[in-house]
């Protein structure tokens, strides 16, 4: 069967993984592992998790049933529950003088939050970027990565306080300047939230807190 399929699907390779095999009795192996069929090509891999019952009958391993299904990568999806009520897009309530916007997606099998956020003056974008958010499986918290528009980047840690999350950053400007900041997120309802930038220093020097910026869910999450 396998000789005459992969004669007419020139290209394909299969390749089996065996991730465990385990006695039972001495002529009864229980086998579990992965098959991938690649098509030579950069396309990723069709792969399916098996396991298969041998037996041996005069000195040679028969495969008695084989049974396969698809494989569900793993995923960090588990460690955003109490976020995940930020999926979806959001803008401030005001629509004059300054504000912000923001969208949050699932990416790479949930295991990131990935958000494009903005300040706005009277609707529009000034300046802001892209950021995921990141399960830090060695210090069991969440972080995020920031990238920002004017050429800096960022790093976070998240942690809850009560119903509110602190959000301490470290930051580098596209110029050379250190920055951090503690940023204040807090849940008001499932589609009504704020935001305020507090403890904000570049290279030392302290610049007033902002004011919390009232943001309300316009989309739902993506599926």
């Amino acid at each position: 069967m396998y000789e005459k399929f992969f004669a007419d699907k020139k290209g394909l390779k299969l390749n089996i993984i065996v991730t465990s095999v385990r006695p039972v009795g001495t002529d009864v192996m229980l086998e579990d592992g992965i098959t991938e069929v690649t098509t030579g090509d950069s396309a990723l891999p069709s792969s399916a998790r098996f396991s298969a019952v041998l037996v041996k009958k005069d000195g040679e391993w028969y495969l008695e049933s084989v049974r396969d299904s698809i494989p569900h990568p793993p995923s960090n999806a588990e460690h955003f529950d109490d976020i995940e009520w930020l999926l979806g897009e959001w803008t401030g309530e005001v629509e004059k003088g300054e504000s912000a916007k923001a969208t949050y997606n699932w990416a790479e099998n949930r295991n990131f939050i990935v958000s494009s956020f903005a300040t706005t003056l009277d609707g529009v974008p000034v300046v802001g970027g892209t950021q995921w958010i990141a399960w830090d499986a060695v210090d069991k918290q969440i972080r995020s990565y920031s990238f920002y528009s004017g050429g800096g980047v960022g790093e976070a840690v998240w942690t809850k306080e009560g119903d509110a999350w602190m959000i301490k950053v470290n930051a580098r400007t596209a110029a050379g300047k250190k920055a951090s900041a503690t940023n204040i997120l807090k849940k008001t309802d499932n589609d009504h939230a704020t935001w305020q930038m507090t403890k904000l220093t570049v290279d030392g020097q302290t610049m007033p807190d902002a004011k919390p910026v009232k943001m309300k869910r316009v989309k739902p999450p993506q599926p």
